[in-house]
């Protein structure tokens, strides 16, 4: 069972960019053909949304695992996560980011939460997750491991 699920869909401003595709490829076919430019700009950008939500990560706390995209981890080799907004995630994504880190981060989700690993025998010293829900992310976090 799912203590916390989190799906880091593409934000709306990327769909609508994304958008530009269909008057480039209509430009690029009316001279060939109008009807296969408009169908075909159509399909590119059908194809490009199908993209952006297949290919979204998913945040998940289960009562014995973090899982951050294909990435999981046991909640006992979990540290005590913190939450990061604003400024302060800017400066965890950039200039006190460790280059061991393990990392799920969007460029359109600011918030991060610092996942700190325990295990002696794993390299990352820490994971750095975007989220939309930073508070209550480290809140399940936490009662996951009292619980454990």
């Amino acid at each position: 069972m799912d203590l916390y699920r989190e799906r880091l869909y593409a934000a709306p401003w990327l769909f609508i960019a994304s958008a530009l595709i269909i008057p480039i490829t209509i430009l690029i076919l009316a001279p060939i053909n109008l009807t296969v430019g408009i169908v075909t700009a159509i399909v590119f950008y059908a194809a490009i949304v199908v993209v952006y939500i297949v290919s979204a990560p998913t945040i998940r706390v289960t009562g014995a695992e973090l899982i951050a995209g294909r990435a999981r981890i046991p909640i006992g080799l979990v540290g005590e996560a913190s939450a990061y907004d604003g400024e302060e995630a800017r400066i965890q994504r950039g200039q006190k980011l460790d280059a061991r880190a393990w990392l799920l981060i969007r460029g359109w989700i600011m918030p991060v939460v610092k996942v700190p690993v325990t295990d002696p025998q794993d390299p990352a010293p820490y994971w750095l997750l975007s989220t939309r829900n930073p508070d209550q992310l480290v809140r399940v976090l936490s009662e996951a491991r009292l619980a454990t």
